[in-house]
Formats: C-alpha cells, structure tokens, sequence
C-alpha cells in the first residue's frame, strides 16, 4: 500500500522500507532481521508488514504479531501479547516484567531455535485471531 507523502512524493511500502533498513544496517543487525522477517513469513504467509513508530518493522495478522527493533548491540522482537503465549522453549529474555508484552534480545553470534520461534509466532496468530472471534461473539447482530 502505498501512500503520498506531504510533499506529494510516493512514499514506498512497508515491505520496501523494510529491504531499505536490512540493507542500510549491512551487518549482522540486518541479517538478523531479514532472518526473523523470512521466519515470520514462512510461519504466516498471510502476514501484514507494516513501518510504525519511526521506521519499525512491525508483523500483524487480526492485530499485532511482534515488532523488529534495531539498537547498537540488539535486535529485538517484541510480542505484543507475549506474556499471553506458552514460551515452553523459554525464547522470551527482555520485558519480562510487564503485563503484556513479551520481548526476544539477540545479539551479534547468538543463534535462535527457529522451530521454536516460528512455533511462537504461530501461537501469536492464533490468540490474535481468537480474540477477533471473541469480539465477533460478543457484538449483536444488526438486521
């Protein structure tokens, strides 16, 4: 989807924005990235890529799934109902804290169990979309 930008230039999609940062990272942030975007995409093919709050990458599916954010030294995924979802692999390290979200810090030479991770990210789909049901049930029907 593409959008003008105030000065009426077409601003390039989510998914183009999202090559830009891998590329413009060009170490192994962005090949981290770019690895965690081809997981999230083979375990939902029907994944909504979306740049918010600054140019982040964000993955949603009946709402959001996680988020990919770069930093000096981490890349992190963020859940956005993280501390809803059965983590049995114990892949959730950061924002262990809170109510809701749930995060995963990776750092330079760290590897991930990606049957693990693409487990948790269909479990995510899955609670999104069970929310979206549940809030289907609940509205009355208009004739």
């Amino acid at each position: 989807m593409n959008k003008t930008s105030p000065d009426n230039h077409v601003a390039h999609d989510a998914a183009t924005l999202i090559d830009e940062k891998i590329a413009a990272l060009g170490d192994w942030r962005g090949a981290t990235l770019a690895r965690i975007r081809a997981l999230i995409r083979q375990a939902d093919p029907g994944v909504l890529e979306e740049v918010k709050w600054r140019g982040v990458p964000v993955w949603s599916h009946d709402g959001i799934i996680c988020t990919g954010e770069t930093y000096k030294s981490t890349v992190k995924m963020t859940f956005a109902k993280g501390a809803s979802l059965d983590d049995t692999a114990g892949l959730f390290n950061a924002s262990l804290e809170g109510n809701t979200r749930r995060a995963i810090d990776m750092h330079e030479g760290e590897t991930i169990d990606e049957a693990a991770l693409q487990a948790l990210i269909r479990a995510a789909v899955e609670l999104n979309q069970a929310t979206v049901a549940k809030r289907a049930v609940k509205r009355p029907t208009t004739p």
